[in-house]
């Protein structure tokens, strides 16, 4: 395929350079957006009178047939080409002589790059905000499913205060609102056109930017030339979203890594979402969280190859650029390639209340309650605080839990216990009382729900 520098160069492009030089292995999946950029400029180009409208409709309906033969197959994509933009155009001109050849009249492979990774972000962002909404759906789900759920809480690693499965659930699922918010915010920052830029300095011609933008759905158009064909934060935002969104996932994962070890035995994964050990045959490994951990730093590294490859760009265009697609392509490749398959994994989880509960009995969680007993019986938090303590390394040294301790002995502690200090620490007391907003209690997390269930909606 000749090259459209063809005229300043007297002598042939090297086959390496040219292969180095190439980006449609991987930019070809933008020929949907492209050429759909191209039929918004010939549009304009023709009602602007650039070119004659015979010619605008004649492209328009040529670059329709293109698109056609692609999506079904009976054109196939020549890699001899140096991009998908020079791949269509020269089909079209195939198809169509000089004609096709006005198409690039006012416009720069510069701000026709620039256009169709907006368009194709947009749509796969998009994409990506309903599969965190139906991985929302399940966390949702099993929330509600388990509202009466107790189990211990942790910091540290280490039991702390009992709270329910869904409290605990819900968490992740704000997590996720969040990540909703940010893809949904870059969208609308990128949402705006840059066509019209040409190389860096705009056109002679008379063109309507306005109008291409207005096509394409764009909120706007990009308002400076320069920033219109240099401009890469929207990959950057993106790609930041996804790697916090795979952070999300993977904290999650190791959860649920834990949870599932004989160790803990919370839940227990659908053998369809398991794997076994070519040597072990006990084994039920948790390789899709593992995977989804290991990912997370693949993810990251798309972000950091980004941040890297504009931090030294002069303006404007930089060959440099190129570089932006594989590392956005591959960051919510492998976010949505997750979120598809963590989903049914949650989904058909079993849980193992029992084992929560059991769990969540020991390591004297109820610590805390017994010092508010104390506190709502007139005690300063910090001497109450200290008398629990007291008491809980008796119970460690004589292999007790609070709930066995004898009122005699609590009072030699205090005299302001008295026999309701038992219900006072009783388990299920201790995680339906804290009714403050965002706890455990059962009008809490229905309230939590609620508000999720309305983000759902939208």
């Amino acid at each position: 395929m000749a090259k459209m520098w063809a005229g300043r160069f007297q002598s042939e492009e090297k086959k390496e350079v040219n292969d180095f030089n190439s980006s449609i292995s991987f930019d070809s999946r933008m020929y949907k957006e492209d050429i759909l950029g191209s039929i918004a400029h010939a549009t304009m180009l023709g009602a602007k009178g650039i070119i004659s409208l015979d010619d605008s409709h004649l492209i328009i309906d040529t670059l329709g047939e293109i698109l056609s033969d692609l999506e079904s197959g009976k054109l196939e994509f020549d890699y001899e080409a140096e991009d998908i933009h020079m791949f269509v155009e020269a089909e079209l001109t195939k198809r169509i002589g000089d004609v096709g050849k006005r198409l690039h009249t006012s416009r720069s492979r510069n701000d026709q790059v620039a256009l169709d990774i907006r368009l194709y972000l947009r749509n796969k962002a998009s994409e990506t905000i309903n599969k965190i909404t139906d991985l929302l759906k399940v966390l949702i789900k099993l929330a509600d499913n388990n509202k009466t759920t107790i189990m211990p809480g942790y910091t540290h690693l280490q039991r702390a205060q009992p709270i329910t499965l869904a409290n605990h659930l819900l968490a992740y699922a704000f997590m996720l609102e969040r990540d909703l918010g940010r893809f949904k915010d870059s969208i609308k920052r990128m949402n705006y056109s840059p066509l019209g830029s040409c190389a860096l300095a705009g056109t002679t011609y008379n063109i309507d930017r306005e109008m291409v933008a207005k096509s394409l759905d764009f909120a706007g158009i990009v308002k400076n030339s320069l920033d219109g064909v240099s401009d890469r934060d929207f990959c950057l935002e993106i790609a930041s979203s996804a790697s916090i969104a795979m952070m999300h996932l993977s904290r999650l994962s190791e959860e649920i890594i834990m949870w599932c070890s004989w160790e803990f035995k919370f839940i227990e994964l659908d053998d369809a979402y398991s794997t076994g050990s070519s040597i072990m045959p006990q084994k039920k490994n948790p390789d899709i969280c593992e995977l989804i951990r290991g990912k997370t730093g693949r993810v990251y590294g798309d972000l950091m190859t980004l941040l890297t490859m504009l931090k030294g760009l002069p303006l404007a265009y930089n060959k440099d650029m190129q570089e932006d697609k594989e590392a956005i392509f591959d960051a919510l490749d492998t976010l949505n390639m997750c979120l598809d398959i963590i989903n049914p994994m949650l989904d058909t989880m079993k849980v193992n209340k029992e084992n929560m509960y059991k769990a969540a009995q020991k390591g004297f969680i109820n610590a805390t309650d017994l010092a508010d007993y104390l506190v709502k019986k007139g005690m300063a938090f910090r001497n109450a605080y200290k008398i629990s303590g007291s008491i809980v390394y008796y119970c460690i040294s004589n292999d007790l839990v609070l709930e066995n301790v004898s009122l005699d002995k609590y009072k030699e502690y205090s005299e302001l216990f008295d026999k309701d200090v038992y219900e006072y620490i009783n388990l299920e007391n201790c995680t339906f009382k804290r009714t403050s907003k965002g706890a455990s209690s059962i009008d809490s997390v229905n309230e939590q729900l609620e508000y999720l269930k309305e983000i759902v909606k939208e």
